[in-house]
């Protein structure tokens, strides 16, 4: 097994290891640390898969949830729109409000 795999592997065991904790010590039933390492084991699993696939041609016997599998991608989705208004962020304020000043409704 390549490094890759392993590090993926080993990734997705600490996260499997990680959602265990989260649940054993859950505070209530809507408690985020056990979302959040639900989330952190499906996207641990896809990478692993990802690794599998590319470096191996082989797949997993196992399949994520749909809902899960597109809350990931709406994820990625996200982190690109996110990177866009970032750059808009950066705009000089003064110059922003100057186009404001010059704005005439009459």
């Amino acid at each position: 097994m390549s490094a890759d795999a392993r590090e993926a592997l080993r990734h997705l065991t600490a996260a499997l290891e990680a959602h265990l904790e989260a649940v054993e010590s859950r505070r209530s039933a809507t408690d985020a640390a056990v979302d959040d390492a639900f989330d952190a084991v499906a996207e641990a699993f896809e990478r692993y898969e990802d690794v599998l696939d590319t470096e191996y041609g082989e797949a997993l016997p196992l399949i994520l949830d749909d809902e899960v599998a597109e809350a990931l991608d709406d994820d990625e989705d996200d982190d690109e729109f996110d990177d866009d208004l970032d750059a808009h962020a950066a705009e000089d304020e003064d110059e922003l409000d100057d186009d404001l000043e010059e704005f005439d409704l009459r």
